[in-house]
């Protein structure tokens, strides 16, 4: 049974795609550095070729399986007839339906399944589809629900559809349904091309076949043009192919049939022993299998006829598309990309429930330690109040990197989603801003609550919320700046060592353990960028400003008080004047960590898309 879709003419032809490549070669040449991606670093031998001279051809309605002994360049040249590596960066020539390929737009209307899988373990196996249809079709609700369903049951996914997908630490379904579900997210919006890397990689012989009957079904009755690669298949398995490319150091032993295959082999005087795989057999042999120049002179002759017959009879020829279009506008791209993000979150009880109860004990145990300090004047006790705010400061700031682990889970999915034009790079940061505005709010209330009364601190209303403002706007800052070196650090254990290096030089530079003035003149900098200085400058005038602040005593002796809250904020070098300019500050961080974080994953989904 067909899959449900949308056709793009009314009354037209299903688009076929014949692939061909052309004296195709490909070598090892300068990598960005995923270290430091802003430089240019070559890599060990530039000199090596993973390909040489490929010429091969997938049509529509067959299965092309890729094969050849590790090493042999497959993944990289199903890689190139994906457009993850750009036709810019190879020699020779990669052509759809007879035109140069045009990467981005290819990757549009082709799938590519790579052999690792980019899927959230906490979704389960129908929000994974749903949302993949949702993002990459236009229409209904309703309409990505019908294809869904009825792509579930191709897939044999619907005794497992409300499981979550699951990992290594929290079990969910098995190989050969997480591979299928790999497929599906590929398969919602019908390509007419599917590229998939080692399908059967770690599968047992029966989801193995299973999975390429699949694809064989698909072949066939919706005629997609398939290209897998494959490294040991079976003899029930093989069958199924109807052109294997045999590789061997990146140079092609054989395109065609099976049966040409085993004909060659007997034919250059091989024996081929009786429950021997013949591709496993020709895979030792390579060096035997030397493709005869009147033999793919032959084939290309017959090829180009088909292919002119088969382009005459397609009304929906392959067009070089310049522009991405995407299948839905920016709001609803947001409003996806929103509800996918709050599944995640909420299903993270690491992230959810150890934050809500880390601000809960914060609040508790700091308040508890700091019981009623405002309201003494003692010398000493100044001091302590200050610490307070500072301690504060550093426990709210440094406790919000237990995001870093799913923003770079996030990163790997957005890279491959937005190289395939699923939405938009700046869909996914305001989405991704705006669910972690409520969410931070009630981390934010839970800890001032319990914290602002235990320690005494100004017992007005106004007083509260001010605190509490402060307190949201802190932890939002602290997120924007995790979700900013997120998308620019390679890995989680880089990412802390930076994140932690920047927190402790803010709280150092924010103007508690030295003034400003005492600062030398080439660190001054470092004073206006701290993240630390203006929400101190803000507790301090909420506590110590205003007309209370006037008569507020913090230094008494005797009976006799000799310094004011006013006077202090003076000591200090705070104005009471940026009270709200400071949260303006606030603010401009907040949204210029969000535009760098945007303007990185731009950058990174740029050099994919390219």
């Amino acid at each position: 049974m067909e899959l449900p879709r949308i056709a793009p003419n009314s009354g037209s032809l299903r688009a076929r795609y014949i692939i061909e490549t052309k004296n195709l070669s490909y070598k090892l040449c300068g990598q960005i550095d995923e270290l430091n991606w802003l430089l240019w670093k070559k890599t060990a031998d530039d000199n090596a070729y993973i390909l040489r001279k490929v010429n091969c051809e997938a049509r529509p309605g067959e299965i092309m399986a890729i094969s050849g002994p590790s090493g042999a360049g497959k993944s990289t040249l199903l890689e190139i007839l994906a457009g993850v590596i750009p036709p810019s960066r190879v020699s020779g020539e990669v052509l759809v339906n007879g035109q140069p390929i045009n990467a981005r737009c290819f990757r549009r209307l082709s799938g590519y399944v790579a052999q690792d899988e980019a899927l959230f373990p906490l979704l389960t196996v129908k929000e994974t589809l749903m949302y993949s249809a949702r993002l990459r079709l236009p229409g209904s609700f309703h309409t990505a629900a019908a294809i869904v369903q009825e792509l579930l049951k191709q897939l044999g996914l619907e005794h497992v559809a409300n499981v979550r997908i699951g990992s290594e630490s929290n079990r969910g379904i098995s190989g050969g349904e997480k591979r299928r579900v790999s497929v599906g997210v590929d398969l919602v919006h019908d390509p007419g091309v599917l590229l998939i890397d080692e399908p059967t990689s770690g599968l047992d012989s029966a989801s193995a076949l299973n999975i390429i009957l699949l694809l064989k079904s698909m072949a066939i009755k919706q005629g997609k043009t398939i290209v897998l690669t494959i490294h040991q298949p079976g003899f029930r398995i093989l069958e199924l192919f109807d052109k294997i490319l045999l590789l061997s150091n990146g140079t092609v032993h054989h395109h065609g049939s099976l049966l040409l295959l085993e004909q060659r082999l007997r034919f250059a005087g091989h024996f081929i022993p009786r429950h021997v795989n013949v591709l496993e057999f020709a895979i030792e042999m390579t060096e035997s299998l030397a493709m005869e120049d009147s033999e793919a002179r032959e084939t290309e002759n017959s090829a180009e006829a088909q292919d002119e017959e088969l382009t005459r009879r397609n009304p929906n020829r392959y067009t070089n598309i310049e522009e991405t279009i995407y299948a839905n506008g920016r709001f609803k791209e947001v409003l996806i990309l929103g509800q996918r993000f709050s599944h995640i979150i909420c299903r993270t009880n690491q992230l959810f429930a150890a934050r809500i109860l880390q601000a809960v004990l914060g609040g508790v145990v700091l308040g508890t330690i700091f019981m009623d300090v405002m309201n003494d004047s003692k010398r000493h006790k100044l001091q302590t109040q200050i610490g307070f705010f500072a301690y504060s400061l550093a426990f709210l700031l440094s406790s919000t990197t237990e995001g870093l682990p799913i923003f770079l889970q996030e990163r790997r999915i957005l890279k491959r989603e937005t190289s395939k034009g699923a939405y938009r790079v700046s869909s996914y940061v305001v989405s991704n801003t705006l669910v972690f505005l409520p969410f931070l709010l009630v981390v934010a209330l839970l800890y001032s609550t319990p914290v602002y009364w235990l320690v005494g601190l100004r017992r007005t209303m106004d007083g509260f919320l001010y605190f509490l403002l402060v307190v949201w706007m802190v932890v939002l800052m602290s997120n924007s700046f995790v979700a900013c070196f997120s998308a620019l650090v390679p890995n989680f254990i880089m990412g802390t060592s930076l994140i932690a290096g920047l927190v402790g030089s803010f709280l150092l530079f924010s103007g508690y353990f030295i003034a400003k003035d005492d600062m030398p003149k080439y660190w001054i900098f470092m004073h206006y960028l701290s993240l630390f200085k203006y929400p101190f400058e803000c507790f301090m005038i909420n506590e110590y400003g205003g007309e209370e602040g006037k008569r507020k005593c913090l230094k008494n002796i005797e009976g006799s008080c000799y310094l004011y809250g006013e006077e202090f904020l003076k000591q200090q070098g705070v104005e009471e004047s940026n009270k709200w300019s400071n949260l303006a500050v606030m603010t401009g961080f907040i949204l210029g960590y969000r535009l760098l974080c945007f303007l990185i994953l731009l950058c990174r989904s740029y050099r994919t898309r390219i």
